[in-house]
């Protein structure tokens, strides 16, 4: 039964996320936090931040790591499976069909319209991550990661992976 509940939560948001592994990591989140209880979402904000200082597609590896954690290899497989299943099954079954329609002015739009809809969705799970952080940590401490982050990531150009590194460390010093 676990299997086909780690098929679900990673094959549903492969489905509904439009938009590639950003799009569905907030419908991941409400799978696996929400709707099963595997994580909190503590262990899923870590879970994320691990997954983007890593190389590769998030999602996959969110999934494999999730699925690793609540069914071993097998779960894992089943996971990155699952979470790539949506896009293999829609590439073979609409390429012809996308390509005879890549230039409608009709398909165009749908895609501009679908935009927003995604950026309201990080921004939700965004305000969620912050809003725990104030309630875990204080006010004091989000305001210092938060503010040192943006500085490095948009102001300095620091790689991603070097700002959750030194999160983590000051996470470690500081809040530990």
């Amino acid at each position: 039964m676990i299997y086909w509940e780690i098929f679900l939560a990673f094959f549903i948001p492969g489905i509904l996320g439009y938009g590639g592994g950003p799009a569905s990591i907030p419908l991941v989140e409400n799978e696996v936090v929400d709707r099963y209880g595997w994580l909190t979402v503590n262990e899923f904000s870590e879970v994320l931040a691990l997954g983007n200082g890593l190389p590769g597609p998030i999602a996959t590896k969110m999934a494999g790591y999730i699925g690793y954690e609540q069914g071993g290899i097998l779960g894992a497989a089943v996971g990155v499976f699952a979470t790539v299943a949506p896009s293999l099954i829609l590439m073979i079954a609409l390429l012809g069909l996308l390509m005879k329609f890549k230039n409608s002015p009709k398909v165009k739009k749908m895609t501009n319209l679908v935009r927003p809809t995604i950026a309201v969705l990080l921004g939700v799970m965004t305000w969620g991550f912050i809003s725990n952080s104030y309630e875990g940590v204080g006010l004091l401490q989000t305001i210092i990661i938060g503010g040192l982050s943006y500085l490095l990531l948009q102001k300095l150009k620091v790689h991603p992976v070097y700002v959750i590194g030194g999160a983590l460390v000051y996470g470690a010093v500081f809040l530990a």
